[in-house]
């Protein structure tokens, strides 16, 4: 097994690219050899679709594309990120505000949380910003061959 896997798919900021996105990752764990049909794969669907919706609708027209960056180092820990150039860092709305949209940070964070893991935001080089997550992975990952087909 390799200790080191990444992959990594750039889309344009509009809202058919969430689904793409949450298929580009779900196909990619798959390979890796997480099964689609497990919670921790249906919490990463979940994630992974906040933050490619925030990553679409909070950029207001200023992040033309987003970049989501898959990771999985030595067997333990996965990391996805998703960065836009967008400078604004979102921000934390109160408990007590009642709006329909704005939770996304929010499921981001609990769904994390629940699966062990961390949240961090960071800005870009760029002047964009980074909202990647870090899970431990309990899956043990199986090489791909050349020809695409997973070893057994």
């Amino acid at each position: 097994m390799a200790d080191h896997l990444e992959a990594s798919v750039t889309l344009p900021s509009d809202p058919a690219s969430v689904s793409a996105a949450r298929a580009y990752v779900v196909g990619t764990l798959a390979e890796w050899g997480l099964p689609a049909d497990t919670e921790v794969s249906d919490s990463i669907r979940l994630i992974i679709s906040e933050l490619a919706t925030n990553a679409v609708q909070h950029t207001f027209g200023q992040s033309p594309t987003f970049t989501v960056d898959i990771a999985l180092d030595r067997d333990e820990h996965l990391h996805i990120g998703v960065t836009d150039s967008h400078p604004r860092f979102p921000r934390r709305l109160p408990a007590a505000v009642q709006q329909d949209n704005g939770r996304g940070l929010v499921i981001i964070r609990w769904l994390t949380a629940e699966c062990g893991g961390r949240l961090r935001i960071r800005p870009t080089r760029e002047g964009g910003k980074t909202i990647s997550i870090e899970l431990p992975w309990s899956v043990p990952a199986r090489p791909v061959t050349a020809a695409g087909q997973q070893e057994p």
